[in-house]
């Protein structure tokens, strides 16, 4: 298949590349820049330049395609709900291009959409469309295409990781760093699925070649990781203590991070992998995070 990616030279985006190409795919990769389409070329697939907010460029990249993978997202987390509405306004664009013809469409989401309650093991086969995390924007628009006959399925993301990055544990280290403490909120006992970025860029490829309308693909490797353990092993990578934060302090502590610092997130991907026969073999988030470089990590 010729696939349209979005965010091709991002953090899972690259990884998607090659597993594409040594499927025998060919990649038509979006990115916002000259280097980045030098990369893709570079590598073996042709470039589009696009950004997220040029609706019209994005069209025409998934109109020469034969599948699409939606995994460009604007990561200022201080603008979170309007980046996800930006999200769910691209997923809108390109589901246009598709209708009446049965080429995948495979977006991006959360685990945390999978949750039928507050601190509920997040499963495939769940969607809340009234959880508060506001990424459901880009399911509810999956569900918008979907019902008007667009071959839409979703993966949902972990914090995905490798000893680069690690999903919201990036930020959590410079805010970390920014405060001269590693904190985390009560008894650090909730906890963050997470899967190594070599893993769920596999994961991806499978989903889109299965292209199966309406499924949602779990990119979990481990169920949950208590906060608690990811403190302690950053406070020895940066040498800083580690401290238990009441709510009020974890506010303060965190600013826009709160919103996730207490949250239950644990997921599970069993259908995930009985469905695409997907077996996670990525190193683990804490031998990850043990093993990074500390003096030269940024968000």
């Amino acid at each position: 298949m010729r696939i349209f990616l979005t965010g091709a030279t991002g953090f899972i985006g690259s990884r998607i590349v090659p597993q594409l190409l040594a499927a025998g795919h060919q990649v038509l990769g979006m990115t916002r820049s000259e280097s980045g389409a030098a990369w893709l070329r570079a590598n073996g697939a042709d470039a589009h330049r696009a950004t997220l907010e040029d609706l019209d460029s994005i069209r025409a990249g998934a109109a020469k395609a034969d599948a699409i993978i939606h995994t460009a997202f604007d990561h200022d987390f201080s603008n979170f709900v309007a980046n996800c509405e930006k999200d769910r306004r691209v997923i809108a664009a390109l589901g246009s291009v598709l209708k009446g013809s049965k080429r995948p469409l495979l977006i991006t989401s959360g685990t945390g959409l999978g949750q039928a309650s507050h601190g509920a093991l997040a499963t495939e086969d769940v969607a809340n469309f009234e959880h508060p995390n506001p990424r459901v924007a880009s399911e509810l628009e999956g569900k918008v295409q979907l019902d008007a006959g667009v071959n839409v399925s979703v993966v949902r993301l972990p914090q995905v990781h490798d000893t680069k990055k690690q999903g919201l544990i990036t930020p959590f280290i410079e805010i970390s760093r920014e405060k001269g403490l590693v904190g985390y909120l009560g008894d650090g006992g909730n906890r963050w699925p997470a899967a190594h970025v070599d893993d769920v860029a596999l994961l991806y490829r499978l989903a889109v070649e299965r292209a199966e309308a309406g499924a949602r693909y779990n990119a979990v490797a481990e169920e949950g990781v208590p906060v608690r353990e990811i403190a302690e092993v950053l406070g020895v990578g940066l040498g800083l203590p580690v401290k238990s934060l009441t709510p009020d302090e974890a506010q303060a502590h965190f600013g826009w991070l709160g919103m996730f610092a207490g949250l239950d997130l644990s997921a599970s991907s069993k259908l995930t992998r009985e469905r695409l026969n997907w077996h996670p073999v990525g190193p683990l988030l804490l031998d990850d995070l043990r093993n990074m470089d500390y003096a030269t990590a940024t968000a």
